[in-house]
Order: C-alpha cells, then sequence, then structure tokens
C-alpha cells in the first residue's frame, strides 16, 4: 500500500490517515490503563511501581522512537521526490540500525534503572517491586525499537492501519495475560507486577513480527535483494533523528522531575500522577492520530516542494484539533473523580489525581499546537527548534519553578500548576516558530 499524498483532498487524507492511527492509539493506551488497573489490584505500591518506572522506561526507549519518527520524514520525502528506490533502501537500513538500538537500549536501561529509582526515593520492597517491572520490560526492549521503525515506514507510505490492528488485537490479548500472570490462572502464581511486565514483552514481540509481514507484502519492500549497505542512510536518521530522540527523552525528563519533586507527598502522589496521564493520554489520543496524519502528509509535500498543501494541512489539522478539544475538556471535569476511581479506592490518590486532571485537561488545545507544530518542523526537516524548546519546556524551567516551590513547601496544587504555565508558553512559541520557519521555506 502506498499512497500519494501530494494529490487529492487534504482533509480526506487528514480523515484516513488519523482515525485507523487514533483508534490504534486508544487501544495502545487503553493497553497501558488495564497494566494500571491490574497494578491497582494488587496494591497501591504496585500501582505506584509502574507510575515510578513509566517516566525511566520513556526516557531510555524515546532514542528508538525519535529515531523511527525521523525515518518517517526521510522515506516520506523520498517517495514525494517518487525515488521508490532510494526510499527502499533507506528503509531496509533503518530496520538494522533498529537492531543496534535495541540492544544498546537494554544494556543501558538494565545498568541504569536502579540509579534513577534511588534518586527519586524508592527503597526496599517498592524497590524491588520496581524493578522486577522495568528490568523485564528493558529486555524486550528490542522489539518496542524494531516496531517503532516497522511502524514509521509504514506511515510513509501511508498505512496506519497495520499498527492499528497491532494496538487493538495486543490491547485484548494484554488483558488476558495480565489477568492470567497477576491472578495466577490455570495453576500458574501470581507474578505481581513482573508479570505485567513479561505480558508487555510478549505481546510487543507479536506486533513486532505482524508489522514485518505487512512491511514484506507492500510494494515498498518487495524486492529485498536490492538492498545496499549505506551508511549516509545511518547517518541521515540520526543526523534528522537526534531532536526527536532529545525531544522525547527531555519530554521523560520532564515526567521524572515531576515525579522527583512530587515524591515528598508520597506513593499516593505519584500514583496519582501515573494514573492521570493515562487518563490525559486518552483524550489525546484523537490529536495523537492528526499528529501522526499531519507528519505524513507534510513529509510527502515537502519533497514535492508543495508547500500552500502543507499549510492546508496544518491549519486544518489546528480547527478539527480545537473541536475535539472543547469536548474532551468537558469530558473530564465533568468525570475527573469517577476515572479514578476505576484505578483506585485510594482516597489521597482519587483525591491528588482529580485535581491533576481538572487543571493539566485546560491545556489540550495547548499540547495539540505543540504536537502538530513539531510534526511540521520533522517533516520539512527543520529540527533544532524541537530540541530548544524541548530542553525549555522540560528541563530548565521545570527544574527552576519546581525547585523554588520545594523550597518554600509549596501545595502539590501549585505543582499541577506549573505544568500547565510551562506547557501554554511552549505552545505559543511552537506556533510563531514553526510557521516563520514554513513561510522561509516555501519564498526560496
Amino acid at each position: 500500500m502506498h499512497v500519494d499524498l501530494t494529490k487529492g483532498e487534504v482533509n480526506t487524507h487528514l480523515k484516513n490517515l488519523a482515525i485507523p492511527a487514533s483508534i490504534g492509539f486508544f487501544f495502545h493506551t487503553m493497553y497501558n490503563v488495564t497494566d494500571m488497573y491490574f497494578a491497582g489490584l494488587i496494591s497501591t505500591q504496585s500501582l505506584s511501581a509502574i507510575s515510578v518506572t513509566f517516566a525511566i522506561f520513556f526516557m531510555i526507549i524515546a532514542v528508538g522512537a525519535g529515531m523511527s519518527e525521523a525515518v518517517t520524514s526521510i522515506v516520506g520525502n523520498l517517495l514525494g521526490e517518487s525515488r521508490r528506490a532510494s526510499a527502499r533502501n533507506s528503509a531496509i537500513n533503518s530496520l538494522i540500525l533498529a537492531l543496534i538500538l535495541g540492544l544498546f537500549i537494554t544494556i543501558v536501561g538494565v545498568n541504569l534503572s536502579p540509579k534513577l529509582l534511588a534518586l527519586v526515593g524508592v527503597t526496599g520492597s517498592y524497590l524491588a517491586e520496581s524493578l522486577s517491572y522495568i528490568d523485564t520490560v528493558m529486555y524486550g526492549a528490542i522489539f518496542f525499537v524494531l516496531s517503532f521503525f516497522i511502524n514509521s515506514i509504514l506511515n510513509a507510505i501511508g498505512d496506519t492501519i497495520s499498527f492499528r490492528n497491532v494496538l487493538v488485537v495486543g490491547f485484548f490479548i494484554n488483558i488476558v495475560l495480565d489477568a492470567w500472570f497477576t491472578l495466577g490462572w490455570f495453576g500458574l502464581e501470581p507474578m505481581g507486577v513482573f508479570g505485567i511486565a513479561l505480558a508487555t514483552v510478549i505481546i510487543e514481540m507479536l506486533g513486532t513480527l505482524y508489522l514485518f509481514y505487512r512491511l514484506r507484502k507492500s510494494r515498498l519492500f518487495r524486492r529485498m535483494r536490492l538492498f545496499i549497505y549505506d551508511v549516509n542512510v545511518y547517518k541521515e536518521i540520526i543526523t534528522h533523528g537526534v531532536a526527536p530522540s532529545l525531544n522525547l527523552v527531555l519530554m521523560a525528563i520532564g515526567v521524572y522531575l515531576v515525579t522527583y519533586f512530587i515524591a515528598p507527598f508520597g506513593k499516593e502522589a505519584i500514583a496519582a500522577y501515573g494514573v492521570g496521564m493515562r487518563i490525559e493520554q486518552i483524550v489525546l489520543l484523537p490529536i495523537i492520530g492528526i499528529n501522526i496524519a499531519v507528519l505524513a502528509i507534510v513529509s510527502q509535500n515537502s519533497g514535492a516542494k508543495k508547500f500552500d498543501r502543507i499549510k492546508d494541512s496544518v491549519s486544518s489539522a489546528l480547527k478539527i484539533s480545537a473541536v475535539i478539544s472543547i469536548f474532551g475538556t468537558i469530558f473530564v471535569l465533568l468525570g475527573a473523580e469517577f476515572m479514578m476511581g476505576i484505578f483506585s479506592s485510594d482516597v489521597l490518590v482519587i483525591e491528588m489525581g482529580s485535581l491533576y486532571l481538572r487543571i493539566s485537561i485546560l491545556l489540550l488545545f495547548a499540547y495539540a499546537v505543540i504536537f502538530i507544530h513539531i510534526a511540521l518542523l520533522q517533516g520539512i526537516k527543520q529540527t533544532k527548534f524541537i530540541f530548544y524548546i524541548s530542553v525549555l519546556r522540560q528541563l530548565l524551567i521545570p527544574m527552576l519553578i519546581f525547585g523554588i516551590f520545594a523550597i518554600f513547601k509549596l501545595d502539590l496544587e501549585v505543582y499541577w500548576w506549573g505544568i500547565f504555565v510551562i506547557n501554554l508558553i511552549a505552545a505559543i512559541f511552537a506556533r510563531l516558530y514553526s510557521f516563520s520557519k514554513l513561510t522561509l521555506l516555501s519564498s526560496k
């Protein structure tokens, strides 16, 4: 399957790409929600163990995820230039890089996790439980990275359906495996959070195999014998993937910093933050789907030098996101306590999490602005700003303001409002900068 995104109605392409991606990521998020649900059945500490390790896993796996976004841009641009053979060769070379990155991530992750957990005060049985989860997932990192890269190639050729299928099926398998491994069905001893991690790795492996099958069936990937090892492809992926990777790493560091500063409020605060983010992700799913569609459309049209279509796609994406944001905000404001109560019966967790949700949901459109304009910059290969805005948004400003909050021992609610202000400013700068770059590029 190869969809020419340089022709036809932009809104039609947005719909055809975003809806399958959104459905897929809905099930992916529900997959994570299922993990949180079963962890909550075990104990508040187990729920907190998965929450506290999320930032660490995301921080390390972000290298592979960011590099894979560069693959979408590179392959998409080559297809837009009608250079199918070069696109195929770049795709194949990218998968070799994915294998190398996967092994690297496992080694770094397993060795780094205990140190990062210790920094946020995780000790004793809490530490042992957290490591049993994160280490297991890290050993399966190669499947995560391969999945990212294969899906990035499929996105570049206009196929967001295959990954949707993986995520939908994976969600249902995960329910069964989580229940089996944590509750101990069919004579199996309950495994706790280790069982949740094991289920994740098994499903990721099966999903990777299916995606590779779909890629091999595509027109782009049929003629493997034409493969030529090309070090320039690796350089290009790394060059264009560094900024997106660092952006995702810094996002993870941002989550880690929040975790670090709210840790003194107790395991309940960490659990509330972890659950709150998962609920927030559910509401963000349509916008994430739009973001994926924008990257694919912009990449191909950038290669074809059709800058008016790029502007149209971004404008349409923002309008759709604005409507989604209104309904999403109302939904969360009305149901925050109910949604938190699904995952925990702990009164403190529900109270802290509901407060986080009611503040963070006001950022829904701001997140859309950030995501869409980052996709725009990736698609036109102007990625340096992504790094700069991420450093400010995820690292420097949070360290400054949260450090001040900690010195003055301010309430937890102030930290939630701090997150709000930081992201609102980032959205404004992302909009102004990205469109100035696009205007400059289109004038050449």
